[in-house]
This record gives structure tokens, C-alpha cells and sequence, in this order.
């Protein structure tokens, strides 16, 4: 099967039409049962090969990102009130997450600020780059710093450290997240391909078949 055909906008916006409700459907059944780098690649794919769809979905990702970066630090606030007394201390995790929201804010800022789309997506892809050395810092700050988080209750070289029920319920949220972000990314990404192709003979027709 030639996967490059899906490169093109045209080609992959029915695709993304079918995936949708797949990954909605994947994602409703893993939150209920249950109850941050794709952006980066997306980037440096659009930039090394040129390729228009690459930049559609970094800024279909982008506003799912800046989302679950926020609840981040908003539960995160939630629990370390009870659990260390404050809302928040400027800890070298906290800090660093802080910062990767603000690097989302200006992914978006800056893409709009841009009329023409292949310059924005360009230089939107720059700033994702440069801000995904953010990701290890976030993730090894434990170890680096001293700080109040404590190190990770769960590595691929020994036993996890948190109970079963509760590794599960992280494990099937997880999946749930993720499969969520898929469907409204691609769901984005639709609606980013029809504004940018809409002079394109296919989109023409799709909407056509739409009225």
C-alpha cells in the first residue's frame, strides 16, 4: 500500500473523515471505562520535506496541546494544595511546564499572526523545534534538581511503584487522552484543509456534495 499518497490534502481528508469516529468511539469507551512531541514531528516533517499537510497538522494538534498542558497545571495545583500546602511553588517541573504552555501560546500567536500559511506554518515549525527541548527537561527535572515532586512511579526498568487499581485507571486514561487527541486533531485538520484548499477542484466538490 503507498502510504504517500496521503501526503496531500486531498487525499488525506478522507481519511481523516473516517478516522474520526473511530478514535472518538476509542476514546469515549476508554475514558468512561478509565475514569506532549506529535507536534514537534509534524513540524520538522513540513520543514524537511515541504509538504503542506505537515504544517495543517501541527496546527491541528497545537490547540490539544496547550489544553492538556493547562489541566496539567491546574490539577496539579488541585492536588499540591492538600498534598504540600501550596498551590504552587516555582519547582523546577512546575516551572518548566509553565513554560511549554507559554511555548503553545506562542505556536498559535505566532501562526496567526502570519497572513500567508506556508510562512506561518515555516515559522511555526522553527518555534516547535526549539521548544521541544523543553520535553526532557519537563520529564528528567526530578532527577536533575531537587525538588517536590517525587521521582517517576512508573519506568521500563523496574516495577512500578503505585498500586494496581490505581496503574490501570492511569494506564486506560491514558489511551483515552490519546485517542482523543487523535479525533479532534483530525477533526481540525479537516476544517484547516477546507479553509486553506478551498479553491482546490476536490474541496469545491465536497462542499458541493454537502449543499
Amino acid at each position: 500500500m503507498n502510504w504517500f499518497k496521503y501526503s496531500s490534502p486531498q487525499s488525506f481528508f478522507p481519511l481523516a473523515g473516517k478516522l474520526v469516529p473511530w478514535f472518538g468511539a476509542l476514546a469515549a469507551i476508554a475514558c468512561a471505562a478509565g475514569l506532549y512531541l506529535v507536534m514537534a514531528f509534524w513540524a520538522g516533517l513540513g520543514l524537511a520535506f515541504n509538504t503542506r499537510l505537515s504544517g495543517m497538522m501541527a496546527s491541528a494538534i497545537a490547540p490539544t496541546g496547550t489544553l492538556y498542558t493547562f489541566l496539567a497545571l491546574w490539577t496539579g495545583s488541585l492536588w499540591g494544595k492538600p498534598t504540600w500546602g501550596t498551590w504552587w511553588v516555582w519547582d523546577a517541573r512546575l516551572t518548566s511546564e509553565l513554560i511549554l504552555l507559554f511555548l503553545y501560546f506562542g505556536f498559535m500567536a505566532l501562526q496567526a499572526a502570519i497572513d500567508d500559511p506556508r510562512r506561518a506554518d515555516k515559522a511555526g515549525a522553527v518555534l516547535a523545534l526549539v521548544g521541544v527541548v523543553n520535553i526532557p527537561i519537563i520529564y528528567f527535572s526530578v532527577k536533575w534538581w531537587n525538588t517536590l515532586h517525587q521521582g517517576a512511579s512508573v519506568s521500563l526498568t523496574k516495577a512500578p511503584t503505585m498500586a494496581a487499581a490505581m496503574l490501570t485507571g492511569m494506564a486506560v486514561m491514558a489511551f483515552g487522552f490519546w485517542f482523543y487527541s487523535i479525533a479532534a486533531a483530525l477533526m481540525r485538520a479537516r476544517c484547516i484543509m477546507l479553509e486553506r484548499e478551498r479553491a482546490s477542484e476536490w474541496a469545491v466538490e465536497y462542499a458541493k456534495g454537502l449543499a
